[in-house]
C-alpha cells in the first residue's frame, strides 16, 4: 500500500471537486452511493429521507412486523399433527433424523405430540389450539403460511438472515431496505422505528436493524415505551429550544464545509439525522403518548400508559403507522420453548406467553381494520424458525415439556394489504418434519413483502465494495398463490 499515492489520490478528488462547479455536489455524493434509487427524488441529496416512488403500484404503504424472538412452538400453535399425537412417546424414525444436526439433541429423539386442544375456525377451517384465543376470531383475516423454512438453526444466524438476507453481520435489515428505497412520509418522525418488550433484545442485537452499508440514516431508531421515547432526544440541564436551534445551526455550517470539501454521503446524513432529532423532539412525545388513546382501547389492547410491555408496544406501533412511519418492528423476547424451566413448557408456559401477546395482537389487527388502514398496511407476525416434533434432548426426562430448534419447518402469517385472507398455505408431513407441499424460504418471504411494497426486490440494490447487493442476495421468488 501506497499512502503517498493514496494521499495524492485524495487531494486530486477534492481539486475536482473544488473545480467542478458546473456539477452538484450532492449528486456526486449520490453517485458515489452507488444508487439509482436516491436520485429517483430531486430533494434527496439534501434531504435522504425524501419520499421516492416505488418500482411500480404498491399494495402497502407500511408494514408492522411482529418477531417472537426465540422461535414459537408452531406444533402446539398452528399446525396441527394427528398423527404425531399418536405417536407420541415413540422414538423418532431414522429416515427422519439421519444426517442432521440439531441445536441441544443427540441420538435418538423421543416423538412428542402437542398436548394443546386443536379446533378449526374460520369459513376456510384454519387449525389453531386453545393456546391462541384470541387469534380464533381472526381466522378470515389472516393469511397462514405453514410451509416456511430456514437453513439456520441458532437464533443469531436465523434471526439474521431473516431480516437482513444474510446469516453474518454487516448486512442492511429489512427496514433499512424500506425506508432506503421509499423515504418516510412524515419528516417529523423516523421512518423505521423499533420497540422492544419482555426486557431482552433479540440474538441478532441492533444488526436486526442496522444499516450495514447503507448509510446510517435508514437505521431503524428505538423507541422505548416507558420513560424518554427515545434515549438523549431531551434537551440536557439548561438547554432550551432556542439554544439547541443555534447549536444545530452551527453543526450545519461545519457539516456543510465538510460535505463541500470532502463529498462524503455520510455528512449528509449527519445533517439529516441532527434535524430530524429536533423535530423529533416535538412530534415524539406525542405520538408516543398512549395515555391519549380512549379507555375502551387501552383495554382492548390490555395497554397500560407508564409501563413498558408488548401490548403497550401494539398500540404504539398503531400510533406510529397512522403517522406515516414506513416500518415498524417489535420484538419480543421469550419464545425458546427448550423445557429447561416451567415458563418455556409448552403447556402453562405457553399459555402465560400468549396471554401477554395475543390479545394485543388481535386487537391491533381489529383496530387497523376499524381506521381503515388494514387494507394498505401489512402485518406480519412470527419467529426466526420452529420447534422440533420430538422433546428437547437435554429435558428428554423432565416433567417440563419443550422442543429443540428446527428450521426444517415452521409457520408464520401475514394480515392486511395485498395477501389473501382466511387461508391456511403450505403443509408439512404426518410428522411435522419437513415441508411437503409450496414451500416458502425466508428469502421468498422478503421477496414477497418488498413486492406488497411496490419492489422488485432484485432491482432494489446498493453497490458496495464492488458489488451490487440486495436484501435477498441471489435469491427469493414472490409467492404469488398468497397474494389477494
Amino acid at each position: 500500500m501506497n499512502l503517498h499515492l493514496q494521499q495524492l489520490q485524495h487531494q486530486t478528488r477534492r481539486q475536482f471537486l473544488r473545480r467542478a462547479g458546473q456539477f452538484s455536489l450532492g449528486a456526486i455524493a449520490l453517485e458515489a452511493l452507488g444508487s439509482t434509487r436516491l436520485a429517483d427524488s430531486p430533494g434527496a441529496a439534501l434531504n435522504p429521507l425524501a419520499v421516492r416512488p416505488p418500482h411500480f403500484a404498491p399494495k402497502v404503504k407500511r408494514v408492522i412486523y411482529l418477531h417472537m424472538s426465540g422461535g414459537p412452538p408452531h406444533l402446539d400453535l398452528f399446525d396441527y399433527k394427528p398423527e404425531l399425537v399418536k405417536r407420541d412417546g415413540q422414538d423418532a424414525p431414522d429416515d427422519f433424523i439421519k444426517g442432521k444436526k440439531f441445536a441441544f439433541t443427540t441420538g435418538t429423539p423421543k416423538l412428542m405430540g402437542t398436548p394443546r386442544k386443536f379446533s378449526q375456525y374460520g369459513q376456510n377451517g384454519i387449525w389453531m389450539s386453545d393456546a391462541v384465543p384470541n387469534f380464533h376470531g381472526l381466522a378470515d383475516e389472516l393469511c397462514l403460511i405453514k410451509s416456511m423454512f430456514t437453513e439456520q438453526f441458532n437464533h443469531t444466524p436465523a434471526e439474521l438472515l431473516l431480516f437482513t438476507g444474510s446469516p453474518r453481520g454487516g448486512r442492511p435489515s429489512l427496514g433499512s431496505w424500506v425506508t432506503y428505497g421509499l423515504g418516510s412520509e412524515n419528516q417529523n418522525l423516523p421512518g423505521f422505528v423499533v420497540l422492544i418488550s419482555s426486557g431482552t433484545q433479540p440474538s441478532a442485537g441492533q444488526s436486526a436493524w442496522g444499516t450495514g452499508f447503507l448509510p446510517s440514516v435508514f437505521q431503524g431508531v428505538q423507541c422505548r415505551s416507558k420513560g424518554d421515547p427515545v434515549l438523549y432526544v431531551s434537551d440536557p440541564p439548561g438547554m432550551n429550544r432556542a439554544m439547541r436551534r443555534q447549536t444545530l445551526d452551527a453543526l450545519r455550517a461545519l457539516n456543510e464545509l465538510q460535505a463541500a470539501e470532502l463529498g462524503h454521503p455520510e455528512t449528509a446524513t449527519r445533517i439529516a439525522q441532527y434535524e430530524l432529532a429536533f423535530r423529533m423532539q416535538a412530534s415524539v412525545p406525542e405520538v408516543m403518548d398512549i395515555a391519549r388513546e380512549p379507555a375502551a382501547v387501552l383495554e382492548a389492547y390490555g395497554a397500560k400508559p407508564g409501563e413498558a410491555s408488548f401490548a403497550n408496544n401494539c398500540l404504539l406501533g398503531r400510533r406510529l403507522l397512522e403517522q406515516g412511519v414506513r416500518f415498524v418492528q417489535l420484538f419480543d423476547w421469550g419464545w425458546d420453548f427448550h423445557g429447561t424451566t416451567p415458563r418455556e413448557d409448552i403447556r402453562d408456559g405457553l399459555t402465560q406467553k400468549m396471554a401477554r401477546t395475543d390479545k394485543p395482537v388481535a386487537a391491533l389487527i381489529r383496530d387497523l381494520k376499524e381506521r381503515g388502514l388494514l387494507d394498505d398496511t401489512l402485518v406480519v407476525w412470527g419467529g426466526e424458525f420452529g420447534r422440533t416434533p420430538f422433546r428437547e434432548g437435554r429435558t428428554a426426562a423432565s416433567d417440563v415439556l419443550g422442543r429443540d430448534h428446527f428450521p426444517d419447518a415452521f409457520s408464520l402469517f401475514l394480515a392486511g394489504g395485498g395477501v389473501k385472507r382466511g387461508i391456511s398455505y403450505g403443509a408439512t408431513d404426518e410428522l411435522g418434519f419437513g415441508v411437503v407441499e409450496n414451500k416458502v424460504h425466508v428469502h421468498d418471504l422478503q421477496a414477497t413483502i418488498m413486492h406488497l411494497l411496490g419492489f422488485d426486490h432484485t432491482r432494489l440494490s446498493f453497490r458496495f465494495q464492488g458489488r451490487d447487493f440486495r436484501l435477498t442476495d441471489v435469491h427469493g421468488e414472490v409467492v404469488r398463490d398468497i397474494l389477494a
